[in-house]
């Protein structure tokens, strides 16, 4: 098996962070963050865990920005969604 890393883009973190500060006094909070992170280590197992998005649905700034040639969607509670794309031949998210 290989071995996955993920890396976070800078907003992702700064929603990661901002989630983890707010957890402890918030359940809406907590329930994202805990979603968030189950659905992580299931990526983690299989990269391929999410919706993949159609290529022609990818946003352009989203190419350009993270040089996403594939696109993976995953939904979260509260209407939230995670975006992750995979890189360097799938060991990277």
């Amino acid at each position: 098996m290989k071995n996955v890393r993920l890396k976070l883009s800078k907003e992702a973190m700064q929603v990661y962070t901002y989630l983890n500060k707010q957890a402890p006094n918030s359940k809406h909070e907590g329930m994202i963050l805990k979603a968030l992170n189950q659905k992580i280590e299931l990526i983690k197992v299989n990269p391929h865990f999410g919706d993949p998005m159609a290529k022609k649905l990818i946003p352009n700034e989203c190419m350009e920005k993270y040089n996403a040639l594939n696109l993976f969607r995953v939904e979260l509670p509260g209407f939230w969604r995670m975006l992750y794309t995979l890189t360097n031949d799938e060991t990277q998210i």
